[in-house]
């Protein structure tokens, strides 16, 4: 049941993608042409003269409205508060930050990881370097390696409204 049912959403997370991304872009970009040039620019002689035919006042409004488009997606990205709490809320509803993603994290690097500290901790304490504070900081790193590689999460997601 899980497995299907994580089919259908991953076919809903794809439907979205394309028909928000690009199906309802062009539509919406000859929509707005097709708009303001029958409810706008035609009513307005001198503007209609100038333009002469819908085709000619297309490209010009693709060709000026590009660069701008860019230039406010530049501006929401680089200067523009809204991009961070878009990125926040990202990451708090992200649940593979807090876990290790399937792959070669999962299976080749953590272990790694908790080889090199397990090592390091046989190591420091057959030369007698380990205190205790340092036996409980490592093993904490140890558990929280384990709970990890075994596909658990650590820490919690913090909840923002």
């Amino acid at each position: 049941m899980d497995n299907k049912f994580g089919f259908v959403a991953r076919l809903w997370y794809y439907f979205r993608i394309g028909y928000a991304t690009y199906l309802t872009f062009v539509l919406g970009v000859a929509n707005t042409l097709i708009v303001v040039w029958y409810l706008a620019i035609r009513e307005i002689p001198a503007v209609e003269n100038f333009f002469g035919h819908f085709i000619p006042f297309a490209i010009a409004v693709t060709l000026v409205g590009t660069p701008l488009s860019v230039l406010i997606g530049w501006a929401h990205i680089k200067r523009s508060p809204a991009w961070t709490s878009e990125l926040d809320i990202g990451v708090e509803a992200n649940p593979w930050n807090f876990k290790l993603p399937p792959g070669w994290w999962q299976q080749a690097f953590a272990p790694t990881y908790l080889e090199i500290l397990l090592e390091l901790k046989r190591l420091l304490s057959a030369q007698g370097l380990f205190s205790e504070e340092d036996k409980t900081r490592v093993e904490g790193l140890e558990n929280k390696l384990k709970r990890l590689i075994d596909g658990g999460s650590i820490g919690t997601p913090r909840r923002k409204l």
